[in-house]
């Protein structure tokens, strides 16, 4: 679920906010690690993952919502208006796993 107040730690870094989620299903570090930086990659944001929650705009913000969302590579997501602060660009790119399929 990808909520649209983003529901980010700001006591955590970027990397941290996105690995938290999969801490809690049993992944190994290596694991962990190669899933926070897949998905920081897929949002733009894989140079900014040492940075605080605060030191990013709300459109970055926005973007590690999503990335903690994506890294966990579910088969269905929910949304409520996540895209609404993303540039255009970004916003019409395809961020969706291989093999994912728009519904």
């Amino acid at each position: 679920m990808v909520f649209q107040d983003y529901a980010l730690w700001l006591h955590m870094d970027v990397f941290r906010n996105v690995a938290f989620g999969l801490q809690g299903i049993g992944q190994s570090r290596a694991e962990i690690a190669a899933g926070v930086e897949s998905a920081l990659r897929r949002v733009r944001l894989w140079e900014h993952r040492d940075k605080r929650i605060s030191q990013l705009s709300g459109g970055q913000q926005q973007r590690v919502a999503l990335a903690r969302a994506l890294a966990p590579r579910p088969s269905v997501m929910l949304f409520d208006e996540p895209l609404s602060n993303l540039d255009t660009r970004l916003r019409d790119a395809d961020l969706r796993p291989a093999g994912a399929r728009k519904v």
